[in-house]
C-alpha cells in the first residue's frame, strides 16, 4: 500500500480522509520531519507540535482560497508538507530547496515572509481590509505561537480588531506559556463549557433575546454579561481576549484531531471574530524533544535512532559562544556587568549568564524594542555596565529605540549584535546584513567588528571604558579563541595584517581571511596587497587610510554585510571627501538584492565574496587601465 502521506498532493486531498486515517497521517509526518531535520537540522519541536492542528486547519478550511497566516514561518513544516512541497522537503533549508519558513515565490499556499514573531495579526486585519473593499468573502487564520502574545505588535493589532469583522478566527498555538493558571478538573471542565463555540452561541442569541423585554431588558442583558464574565474570570483566560472584541474559544487539546474539525466547523459560520485557544506539546512524538524543548527547537543534525545531537568534526568555538563565556567571565569579575536579551538567551549563549546570575540577566521576551529602551534605561548614570544581546534582524525591529533612547540619550549600552552576516539556512527574512546601514546614521554609535575570538573578548572588555554606545557586531560562525591574556583595543585605530606596495584591501571581521587569500593570489600575478582589519566601521581609523591611500593604485572593500550603505560605501565617501580620486576601487559584498537560504559557502559564492572573485576584478581593472595608458 502507498502510505497515507505520499497520496496528499493538495490539502483537499484531506477532505476524503477519515478521523483514524487523518491520526495516521499524523504519524507519518511527524517520520517525516524527525528523519529530515535529522540531516539537515531545523526548526523540530514548534513543528512536532502543529502537526495535528495543521491538519485539522486544512482539513476544515479551503486553501489557498481560505488564508492561513503563521506567526512566525518556522511553525510552518506540516503545512508545506501538505500542500505539495513533500516530495522536496528533504530539501529543507539547503541552498535552492524548500524554505524554513513561509515564502510567497514557493508555495500559493504560504501569503507572507514570515521570519519575525508578532506580525500575524497585523497583516491578518490588513487582509481582512483589503477583502472587505474588494467585496471578497473567504476565512482568514492567522496562527499565533504563544511567544507572539509577548511582542507589542499583537497587542496593538488586538486593539484595532473590528467588532463585527467576520470569518477571522485567531488561532493561539499555546505550546509551552501558561497564559494563565489552570488548577484541577472542575476547572477545566468549566472553562470548556463557558467557551465552546455553542454556549457562546447561545449567549448571543440569550441576550438578544433578553435585551428585547420591554423597560427592563437591556439592563437584565447586561447584568447576566456582568455574571457571565464574572465566572469566566474565575476559571479561565477569556476575558483577557473578550475585551478586545474577540469571542474565545477553548482550551481544546491540539492533539485530539476530532476535537479540533468539531470546533473549527462550529467556528466557520461565527459573525464575530474569534479566537481558539489550543494547547500543544512542544515537541510531541519525540522524547527528546519533549524533555528538552529549547535546544531542540532550532535543532542541529541528530542520530535518528537515539534523538541525541551529533558532535561537531570542528573543535573550535563560534562567535556566539565565545562571546557568552567571556561575558559570563566578566560577571564574576564585576558584579556591575549585566545583560539584557530579546527571548534569546541560549542562541546567544547567555544561559550560563542566566543560570548563574539571575537578576543580572534578563529575557524581556519576544520585544526588541522594548529590550533597547529597558537596556538604555539600566545604563542611565553609567553605574551599571549594560550589554544588550539582540540578532542582527531582529535589532532593526529596534530602529527607533536606538536613536531615541539610546543616542540621543548617549546612553553606554554595548549592543552585542549576534548573526550579523548571511542568515545561512534561515534565509531572506533573517539576514543579518543592514545594521552597519543605519547605525552607521546615528550620531554617538560607535561599530566595531571582531575577525576572531581573542578580538572579540579585547573589544568586550575595551568597550566598557568608551563611554559611548558601542555596536560589537559578529557572526555565527567558528572561530579561533587563544587562551592569552587580553590587550585592550585602542579605541577608532584600524590595524595593518600585511604590508604591500601596490593595492589596498580593507576587510571587516571575519573576511579578513578572504582578504589573505586573494592577497597570496594576487602574489602570483605580481600584484602586492596590504591587508587591513580596519577593526572600526565608525569611527574610521582616517590616519591610517590617509597613509596607506597615499601610494595605493586601488582600493578593495571586503565585507558580509549590504554594500548599500556598508562599509564600502563609508570607505567610498571617505576617498572622495580626502581627494583621493585617482584610486581605483572596488567593493566586495552583498549586492542591493534579497539573499536566500542555503550554506554559508554557497552564499558567498552567489554573492561574489570569494578570494578568487576579488583576484578577478582587480586584474581586468589593471588590465583595462593598462589598455587605456598605452
Amino acid at each position: 500500500m502507498i502510505p497515507l502521506l505520499e497520496q496528499i498532493a493538495h490539502p483537499q486531498d484531506l477532505k476524503k480522509l477519515s478521523i483514524p486515517e487523518l491520526k495516521d497521517l499524523a504519524h507519518q509526518i511527524r517520520l517525516r520531519i524527525m528523519d529530515v531535520l535529522s540531516v539537515n537540522g531545523g526548526h523540530l519541536s514548534s513543528n512536532l507540535g502543529i502537526v495535528e492542528l495543521t491538519i485539522a486547519l486544512h482539513k476544515v478550511f479551503n486553501s489557498p482560497a481560505d488564508k492561513l497566516i503563521f506567526d512566525v514561518g518556522h511553525q510552518s513544516y506540516p503545512h508545506k508538507i501538505l500542500t505539495g512541497r513533500n516530495p522536496r522537503f528533504h530539501t529543507i533549508r539547503q541552498t535552492e530547496g524548500v524554505c524554513g519558513f513561509t515564502h510567497p515565490e514557493e508555495s500559493v499556499h504560504d501569503h507572507f515572509y514570515a521570519g519575525h514573531a508578532g506580525n500575524a495579526l497585523s497583516l491578518s486585519l490588513g487582509l481582512a481590509k483589503n477583502r472587505e473593499l474588494r467585496g471578497e468573502n473567504y476565512h482568514i487564520l492567522p496562527i499565533l505561537g504563544d511567544a507572539a502574545l509577548t511582542c507589542g505588535l499583537t497587542l496593538e493589532a488586538m486593539n484595532n480588531i473590528p467588532k463585527k469583522l467576520k470569518k477571522l478566527i485567531v488561532v493561539l498555538n499555546d505550546n509551552a506559556m501558561a497564559i494563565a493558571k489552570n488548577v484541577g478538573a472542575v476547572t477545566n471542565i468549566l472553562s470548556r463549557f463557558f467557551n465552546s463555540p455553542t454556549a457562546n452561541h447561545i449567549y448571543d442569541e440569550l441576550t438578544e433575546i433578553i435585551s428585547k423585554i420591554p423597560g427592563y431588558g437591556e439592563a437584565l442583558a447586561e447584568q447576566g454579561n456582568r455574571m457571565k464574565e464574572s465566572m469566566k474570570n474565575l476559571i479561565s483566560t477569556a476575558p483577557f481576549f473578550e475585551q478586545f472584541g474577540l469571542n474565545y474559544v477553548g482550551p481544546i487539546d491540539g492533539h485530539d484531531i476530532k476535537k479540533l474539525i468539531d470546533t473549527l466547523e462550529a467556528l466557520k459560520d461565527q459573525d464575530r471574530p474569534t479566537l481558539v485557544h489550543v494547547l500543544t506539546v512542544k515537541g510531541q512524538g519525540m522524547k527528546n524533544a519533549i524533555q528538552h524543548p529549547t535546544p531542540y527547537h532550532g535543532a542541529k543534525p541528530f542520530d535518528r535512532k537515539t534523538g541525541e545531537f551529533r558532535l561537531s568534526k570542528d573543535p573550535k568555538p563560534t562567535f556566539p559562544k565565545v562571546f557568552g563565556n567571556h561575558v559570563l567571565k566578566l560577571a564574576e569579575e564585576d558584579p556591575s556587568v549585566v545583560a539584557v536579551t530579546p527571548a534569546m538567551p541560549v542562541g546567544s549563549c547567555l544561559d550560563a549568564f542566566m543560570k548563574r546570575y539571575p537578576d543580572r540577566c534578563i529575557d524581556v521576551g519576544i520585544a526588541e524594542g522594548h529590550s533597547v529602551s529597558y537596556a538604555g534605561g539600566m545604563s542611565h548614570g553609567g553605574k551599571l555596565k549594560v550589554i544588550a544581546c539582540v540578532y542582527s534582524t531582529f535589532l532593526q525591529r529596534a530602529f527607533d529605540n536606538i536613536y531615541h533612547d539610546v543616542c540621543v540619550q548617549k546612553a553606554p549600552v554595548i549592543f552585542a549584535i549576534d548573526r550579523a552576516g548571511l542568515a545561512v539556512g534561515d534565509g531572506v527574512t533573517a539576514q543579518g546584513l543592514y545594521d552597519i546601514a543605519f547605525l552607521n546614521a546615528m550620531p554617538n554609535m560607535v561599530i566595531t567588528q571582531p575577525r576572531n575570538g581573542k578580538m572579540l573578548k579585547a573589544l568586550l572588555e575595551s568597550a566598557f571604558d568608551w563611554n559611548l554606545p558601542t555596536a560589537i557586531r559578529y557572526p555565527n560562525l567558528k572561530t579561533e579563541d587563544e587562551d592569552v591574556p587580553i590587550e585592550k583595543v585602542p579605541f577608532g585605530k584600524g590595524e595593518i595584517l600585511k604590508q604591500g606596495k601596490d593595492i589596498t584591501i580593507i576587510a571587516l571581521g571575519h573576511m579578513v581571511d578572504i582578504a589573505l587569500k586573494a592577497r597570496e593570489l594576487l602574489l602570483a600575478e605580481d600584484i602586492d596587497a596590504t591587508v587591513i582589519d580596519p577593526i572600526f566601521v565608525k569611527p574610521l581609523d582616517k590616519e591610517l587610510f590617509r597613509s596607506q591611500f597615499a601610494h595605493s593604485r586601488g582600493v578593495v572593500t571586503v565585507e558580509e554585510h549590504a554594500l548599500q550603505g556598508g562599509l564600502g560605501s563609508i570607505i567610498n565617501s571617505f576617498i572622495v571627501q580626502e581627494g583621493f580620486t585617482d584610486l581605483l576601487v572596488w567593493n566586495i559584498g552583498v549586492p542591493d538584492e534579497f539573499v536566500q537560504h542555503g550554506s554559508h559557502e554557497d552564499l558567498l559564492k552567489m554573492v561574489g565574496i570569494t578570494p578568487e572573485a576579488i583576484v578577478k576584478q582587480v586584474l581586468r581593472a589593471f588590465s583595462e587601465q593598462t589598455v587605456k595608458v598605452e
